[in-house]
């Protein structure tokens, strides 16, 4: 089974930032920061400290596909890094909202 992309995962923040999919917050985990939400039955356990969306640590879609942070790869590998400015703060909003 082939792996998710970084944009692939970078859709379904998306589309919860236009409110075509909704986000839901499924638990706060145990490390510092992170969140575990669910868009569209997709999973994503997310790096958000309250205020700031800083990463997507990974993701898990239907199909069981997963996509994971290479920290070291350079920039454009976290799906955060390729939203916009405006759909970053519109999926800031829904985090804090919940």
């Amino acid at each position: 089974m082939s792996s998710l992309s970084t944009r692939e995962v970078c859709q379904r923040l998306r589309d919860a930032a236009l409110e075509v999919c909704a986000l839901q917050r499924v638990a706060q985990e145990s490390g510092h920061g992170q969140i575990l939400v669910e868009i569209d039955g997709w999973q994503l356990l997310l790096d958000f400290d309250g205020q700031r969306l800083h990463h997507c640590l990974q993701c898990r879609c239907p199909e069981d596909r997963v996509w994971r942070l290479d920290t070291t790869q350079r920039f454009g590998t976290d799906p955060v890094s390729l939203l916009s400015t405006w759909e970053l703060a519109q999926i800031e909003r829904l985090l804090r909202a919940d």
